[in-house]
């Protein structure tokens, strides 16, 4: 058996220049955002712990919880809107094609009887209330010439929608059936968020022209505007109201979120919040939301601050992780607990077991990452940009940036781990041996090389080819004199490991089969591990070389015993949305996945 122990969630996706609309449910404390085609829930009490929705057909862009908590509306970018419970495994309820482009905000009636949806359409037609249950209209929504970004339900009778967008209009609405009442053009530039105070007596719209305007809610009528004084210097993307509606907070470009006090119609700054960050670009801040006592930011990067409204001053608690797929996985040896990930756009990440993130390692260059090692004080990775990299891993930097360019680009890598100095990286003519960041040799071994694997001792390799071949060699110095040729893989062979006791070896191959060697009689010591649908993306070894695992594009991990035929496999279903890309063991019963869904999951197994 598998279970579940730990999962290290991905941040939400974010776009340079567009606000984010995040919201939670404040009875269960817990948030919902999207990345890539997922509805991500997180409890704010137990960040350790997050469910993810996978089933939308097209990037998520916004989700809500019903006002009751059971259900959630989430929308995508083709125009639909999936209604599903919060319990009983997601379970679909209906499914509305409700815009013809890209969804940006959604809202649901106080009754829980009607969604209003907003976003780009063909036409006119940028706005859509229904009824959530038939998805019948209940209303005109005419007004807008361009792109709406968002739109508010009034919590209190009488029923009110209001909408702003693009076309730097505020649009009110009354109903229902509901009706076009008028157009307010009080900015002077997008207007990215509007939202009605809990209470419904007023609601408040922000824009990229830095301002913030206070309307009545029951009228439309523009009552006020927050402070100019002491205003964002940037465009504002977000805001939320306090739970008893006498306060909001707003985020912005200019990287700090503020609360304002408001009354008599007039919004006067109580408190900036800046993000504790490096100061870039992604430190911009995108999304914000006001839950019970927890003041939440987003920022472009991703990162999720969470503050405490009673007390702003204290330091925020830092969620964050990765936004892209996650590529490779290692486990720092000499300290197990750490756990290291790097994914597609280049980001390396250092998390804790127990703990979750504990910081982002600065790279001087930012290159794709494809390949991550991890040896007691370094970190070696391998990139897009032909080069390899050795990191020394002191606390949260990767100092001392030393790297070496091959001339292709690295397919595989692997270390000798008595000799950490000493790397393996293939490239599709053959292999290169390096020491540190010199190059020994580069061998052109004359078939198309996929994956490779160096042994502990750096005195012989195993490459693997497109043809399925693994072809052994002795290593002497900067010679590779090949030894043998094993042959028993039907597809190219994608990943190659030596098992910790350095008795064993395992191959994997796109035609899904994984198989485990002898490494002296070279015989097949476990063969028929044929149980994934699709090809094997990633392999790793328990500790004491009883166990091994292999990951796929199927979405599975499945864990072998050595010493038992593989139909006694257990078998991890569903373990990242998108297929496995990274494998780790933490220990020996602990393994760590990864891949497309830029999830981290740590699986505790229980001995058969």
């Amino acid at each position: 058996m598998a279970e579940l122990s730990e999962t290290y969630a991905c941040v939400p996706s974010t776009e340079r220049g567009r606000g984010i609309l995040i919201s939670g449910d404040a009875k269960s404390n817990s948030i919902l955002y999207c990345n890539g085609r997922s509805v991500i829930i997180r409890n704010l009490d137990r960040p350790l712990q997050a469910a993810v929705y996978g089933e939308h057909a097209y990037p998520a862009t916004v989700a809500r919880y019903s006002p009751n908590g059971e259900w959630i509306a989430s929308a995508d970018a083709s125009g639909t809107v999936r209604i599903w419970g919060t319990h009983n495994d997601f379970v679909l309820k209906k499914e509305f094609r409700v815009l013809s482009g890209r969804i940006d905000d959604l809202q649901w009636s106080p009754d829980g009887m009607r969604i209003v949806a907003s976003g780009d359409g063909k036409g006119k037609s940028f706005v859509r209330a229904f009824m959530w249950d038939s998805g019948s209209n209940v209303g005109e929504f005419d007004g807008h010439s361009k792109r709406v970004l968002s739109c508010a339900f009034k919590p209190t009778r009488p029923f009110r929608i209001v909408t702003c967008g693009e076309d730097y209009m505020v649009n009110f609405y009354e109903g229902p059936p509901f009706k076009f009442k008028q157009s307010i053009r009080d900015h002077a530039n997008f207007v990215n968020c509007i939202r009605f105070s809990p209470d419904g007596s007023k609601f408040i719209s922000v824009s990229s022209d830095k301002k913030g305007m206070l309307y009545d809610g029951k009228t439309g009528e523009k009552i006020g505007e927050l402070s100019s004084e002491d205003g964002h210097k940037g465009s504002i993307y977000a805001v939320s109201w306090s739970p008893d509606s006498k306060q909001v907070l707003t985020v912005s470009a200019d990287k700090t979120a503020k609360i304002w006090e408001i009354s008599d119609g007039k919004g006067t700054l109580k408190k900036t919040l800046t993000h504790p960050g490096s100061g870039g670009v992604e430190d911009m801040l995108v999304g914000c939301l006001w839950q019970n006592d927890y003041l939440i930011t987003v920022s472009l990067g991703g990162a999720i601050s969470l503050y405490t409204a009673s007390n702003p001053d204290k330091a925020p608690i830092l969620l964050s992780g990765h936004m892209k797929n996650i590529t490779s996985l290692a486990v720092v040896k000499s300290d197990p607990k750490f756990i290291l990930s790097s994914s597609y756009d280049g980001l390396i990440i250092k998390w804790i077991q127990g703990v979750g993130y504990s910081g982002r390692l600065e790279r001087k260059v930012n290159a794709q990452v494809k390949c991550l090692a991890a040896v007691e004080e370094e970190i070696v990775s391998s990139g897009y940009d032909n080069k390899i990299w050795r990191n020394s891993l002191h606390g949260d930097q990767c100092a001392d940036v030393d790297s070496v360019d091959i001339g292709s680009q690295p397919k595989d890598l692997s270390l000798a781990l008595l000799s950490p100095d000493l790397a393996l990286v293939s490239i599709d003519s053959g292999v290169v041996l390096l020491h540190g960041t010199k190059v020994i040799s580069t061998t052109n071994l004359g078939f198309t090389v996929t994956a490779c694997a160096i042994a502990p001792d750096g005195t012989e390799a195993v490459v693997g080819g497109q043809d399925g071949k693994l072809h052994l060699y002795y290593i002497n110095g900067d010679t590779l004199t090949e030894e043998s040729v094993l042959e028993k893989h039907r597809g190219a062979i994608t990943v190659i490991r030596y098992s910790p006791d350095v008795s064993m070896f395992a191959s994997a191959d796109a035609n899904r089969e994984a198989v485990v060697w002898d490494r002296v009689s070279r015989e097949v010591k476990l063969k028929n591990m044929l149980y994934h649908t699709a090809r094997i993306n990633c392999l790793a070894w328990s500790p004491d070389s009883s166990m091994v695992a292999t990951g796929s594009l199927d979405t599975c991990v499945i864990i072998y015993d050595i010493s038992k035929p593989p139909s006694s496999r257990m078998t991890i279903k569903g373990a990242n949305l998108g297929g496995v890309y990274g494998l780790a063991f933490v220990d020996d019963y602990t393994v760590a996945s990864s891949g497309e869904d830029a999830f981290i999951r740590l699986w505790k197994l229980s001995p058969q």
